[in-house]
Order: structure tokens, then C-alpha cells, then sequence
């Protein structure tokens, strides 16, 4: 039997950077075990990138609190670092008239939010992305920008297994808990503090504590596109629709990435697994329970009833570019490739309420720390996030 002082539930970004934290705040024994190969195979990994600049989210949540901060630490750590950063900013353009009162309000939350914006007219907006097109007007964050999550991730496992304060335990994976003792497929292990950032999983292994029984995963599956040259060559930056903001997703979009390619995506498809990254390749002995929950969310909210009869359309390339072109004055069908990259949202719903929910979950239970939750800005925040959980959860509690 292995056993630490702190034991984390999950190599991904939030894993990775809150065991930074605490080797800061001078924890010294720490495991960190993940049931994959190595850190960040799922939505850690398989974002698109982009940091985030604190313009979506309704002052006074979590993640209005912790996205634009968690924004400039992550450049700030890739600056120091020599990681890929593409300083890349981003256009939001509103495709019909009404959705410019949405965008006067994107442009009040991202202020209220501490943010940087501006509102521009098309003539400012064909200096910036030649190839946008909006209605009347669009909104433009100079402080969104795109790193290469994998090159954060390798980096960041690679600095605190040289600390000598953490221990990576891979292909490891989580069964049951007790106190104390958390059963895997490798043996147990034991700790003074157990830290749940299981992401996908993260209802899972918090229900095996015995809390967190109204969270349900709902998995969404972001398919992306890829854009040919020349095509790819008119996007500068980042190009975003103006999105419902009653839905926690943002639209396909275009993104440049910081090694050049130009991602068209994703899409916010209803999954039937956790892992469920192909047509069937993921759907396990969970998919009925799943389903029935796709099903019940279909009846009962009027919100995930228009996303689960529009987005599953998107599987379908018509649908998907006529999506797209909505954003950009020039495109054709044959600019736009398939290309193998694909992400599963872990999103939680509220059973109780039968709603999605919106904002990132935190739970502390005895000497058990649980992220729940932890969907997009949750990459962009997380160098903050991590800040936040060890000072009011951990630290605290310790002195």
C-alpha cells in the first residue's frame, strides 16, 4: 500500500496546477494518480487553447472571478517557460440584428469583469480580421490569446516530478474510497487529504464519498474542422459568433493556433460517454443512464431541447459549414477539412433542478476537496483556480 500527505484524483491542468500550489505553500508529500498513461488525455489535453478573457461569465461567479487572472498567469508561465504563445486577440461578430443587444452585454460583463474590450465598427474590424463579417458591429478582445495545452501539461509534470514532493502513480485508476484509503486498480492508497480533479469523472468519484448525489455528468462532444491554405491564411486570429449566454457553449468558431493551423469548431453535440470521441468508440455499460438523462433534460428544459435538435445536425458537413460561414465573408466547402481532433465537455447537471449547470463546483467534505464541474474557462483559470482551492480550502483549514 502507497500512502501521502495529499493525494490527488487526476493529472489533468487542474491536478497538475493545484499540486503546484501546494508544493508553493510547503506541502511536501504529495501523490498524484491518474488511470491514463501520462497527464492531460482528455479535455486537458484536447482543448482548443485559446485562454480566455473573462468576457462570458456573470460577474460575481467563479468563473468570472478566475478567468481573466487565470488568463495572465498562463501567459505569463509560458513567457517564462519559452511554451508557445500566440498573442492572437479575438473578434466576436454578430451574425443577425438580434443578437447586438447580446453583444452590448458581453461587452457590460467583460467590464464588469475587469477586462479589456472594445466595441468596433466593420471598418475597425476589417483591420483586425479582414475575412470577419458582422452586423453593424463587433466586439474585440485584445487579451485572448492561444497556448499549446500539451507543451503546459508536459512541462508542469515534468517540474514537480523533478521537486521530489510529488509522485505520479499512471494507470491508475479510481474504484472506491473510505477514510482515508482510496481503492485503485494498483492497490490502495492512503492520505491525510484527498483531492478530487477527476474532471469527466469527477460526480463519480465525489458520489463515492457520499456527496455531490445531485450532480450528474451530461457529456457534450466538440467535433472540429480544419481549414486548407489559402483559406486558412485570411484568419489572423480567433473569430467567435455571438453566443447564447443562457447555455454555458460559444458556437463553432475559428481559432489559429499557435502552431498555424486553423481550427474550425467545435461543435456541442449531446455524447453518450464519458470518452465517447467516435460514433460508437466510448460508449460503455453507462449509456442508458446517460440517455435517460439526455432524454429527461429534453422534456423538462427548454434550453438543452434547442441545442440537442440543432447541434447533432453539425455531424453532417453541410450543416456544419453553413454554421461556419455565417462568421467569414470568404469560404467554400472544399476549404474545410476533417481532421481527427475531438473533445468531450464534462458538463454537470443539476438533477434536482434539471438544469445545466453553469458555473465551477467546489465541495469540501471532511478532509476530501472535490472540483466539480471543471468545464471551459476551467484551463484558461486554472493557474488562479488552483490559488483559490488551496488558500480557502486547504491552507485554511490546515492552520
Amino acid at each position: 500500500m502507497y500512502s501521502a500527505n495529499t493525494v490527488i484524483c487526476g493529472a489533468g491542468i487542474l491536478g497538475l496546477t493545484i499540486a503546484r500550489e501546494l508544493v508553493k505553500s510547503g506541502h511536501k508529500d504529495i501523490i498524484i494518480f491518474d488511470k491514463e498513461a501520462g497527464p492531460g488525455f482528455h479535455a486537458s489535453g484536447r482543448n482548443s487553447g485559446v485562454l480566455h478573457a473573462g468576457i462570458y461569465y456573470d460577474p460575481g461567479t467563479l468563473k468570472a472571478k478566475m478567468c481573466l487572472k487565470g488568463n495572465q498567469r498562463m501567459q505569463k508561465y509560458c513567457e517564462t517557460n519559452n511554451l508557445p504563445l500566440f498573442k492572437s486577440g479575438k473578434v466576436i461578430v454578430a451574425r443577425e440584428d438580434n443578437e447586438l443587444a447580446t453583444l452590448d452585454e458581453l461587452e457590460k460583463r467583460a467590464t464588469a469583469n475587469g477586462g479589456t474590450v472594445e466595441m468596433i465598427d466593420q471598418t475597425r474590424l476589417a483591420q483586425i480580421e479582414p475575412n470577419a463579417k458582422t452586423v453593424e458591429k463587433a466586439l474585440y478582445s485584445p487579451l485572448t490569446a492561444v497556448v499549446d495545452p500539451k507543451s503546459i501539461l508536459k512541462k508542469m509534470h515534468e517540474e514537480l516530478e523533478s521537486s521530489g514532493k510529488v509522485r505520479f502513480f499512471f494507470n491508475t485508476k479510481f474504484l472506491s474510497a473510505r477514510t482515508n484509503l482510496v481503492h485503485t486498480n494498483q492497490g490502495d492508497i492512503g492520505y491525510g487529504l484527498f483531492i478530487n480533479a477527476a474532471g469527466a469523472f469527477s460526480d463519480k468519484v465525489a458520489q463515492a464519498f457520499g456527496i455531490a448525489k445531485n450532480y450528474h455528468l451530461l457529456p457534450f462532444k466538440g467535433i472540429y474542422r480544419i481549414l486548407k491554405k489559402p483559406a486558412a491564411d485570411k484568419i489572423k486570429g480567433s473569430i467567435y459568433p455571438v453566443p447564447n449566454i443562457k447555455n454555458p457553449f460559444l458556437g463553432v468558431h475559428f481559432t489559429r493556433s499557435v502552431h498555424g493551423d486553423v481550427y474550425v469548431g467545435p461543435t456541442a453535440i449531446p455524447a453518450f460517454g464519458r470518452e465517447n470521441y467516435g460514433i460508437l468508440k466510448g460508449i460503455d455499460s453507462e449509456f442508458l443512464s446517460i440517455l435517460l438523462r439526455d432524454m429527461h433534460m429534453f422534456i423538462g428544459n427548454e434550453k438543452f431541447r434547442g441545442v440537442a435538435l440543432d447541434e447533432p445536425r453539425k455531424y453532417f458537413f453541410k450543416h456544419f459549414f453553413n454554421d461556419a460561414k455565417k462568421l467569414v465573408k470568404h469560404i467554400m466547402p472544399r476549404d474545410v477539412m476533417s481532421c481527427p481532433k475531438v473533445g468531450i465537455r464534462p458538463q454537470l447537471i443539476n438533477t434536482k433542478t434539471n438544469e445545466l449547470v453553469m458555473d465551477f463546483v467546489i465541495e469540501k467534505h471532511e478532509n476530501t476537496v472535490h472540483i466539480l464541474n471543471s468545464i471551459s474557462p476551467a484551463f484558461t483559470s486554472s493557474m488562479y483556480f488552483a490559488e483559490l482551492v488551496v488558500n480557502k480550502f486547504i491552507n485554511e483549514t490546515d492552520g
